[in-house]
């Protein structure tokens, strides 16, 4: 009942506030579904897409959280096996994180779970449709991007 008056209330929003409430809910459920630029699964994924082993600094570079952050995650991910670090070579500071290969059987699941939801995610839309809505999402993107070479705001930092 409450969810059914919350709909009738947000149609009767200015569209401006429906658009951007409803692409915060888009972001918000990709980021639950599809994972963040910086927890597990990503870390996994980023792995894999790099032969299974990366130095955590070019992990770093990549995603998009702290340093702290990152130890934190690839520590969670060592404790259950996934993933290992060891001091490389060439320079005794830096870690190397390789995937163990349980952490790989772990990465082509949450790989075959992230190709599945890309798949099902616009099913309620034909070709057509799909092409459309890129379109207008790929002219909102440059409009944001206009918009944010005009403001001061902090980019992501790590």
């Amino acid at each position: 009942m409450i969810e059914t008056q919350f709909q009738e209330a947000a149609l009767t929003e200015p569209p401006n506030r429906r658009l951007l409430h409803d692409l915060g809910y888009f972001g918000h459920y990709l980021h639950l579904h599809a994972g963040g630029r910086g927890g597990k699964q990503y870390v996994l994924i980023t792995l894999v897409m790099h032969g299974g082993e990366m130095s955590q600094r070019d992990l770093l570079e990549r995603a998009c959280i702290s340093s702290a952050s990152l130890s934190e995650v690839l520590a969670k991910l060592e404790t259950e096996g996934l993933v290992t670090r060891t001091k490389t070579e060439e320079d005794r500071r830096l870690l190397a994180v390789a995937l163990t290969e349980a952490g790989r059987a772990k990465a082509d699941k949450v790989m075959e779970d992230k190709n599945r939801f890309e798949k099902e995610s616009f099913a309620c839309f034909d070709e057509q449709e799909r092409a459309q809505l890129l379109d207008y999402l790929d002219r909102l993107v440059k409009h944001w991007h206009a918009l944010e070479e005009n403001e001061e705001v902090p980019a992501c930092r790590n």
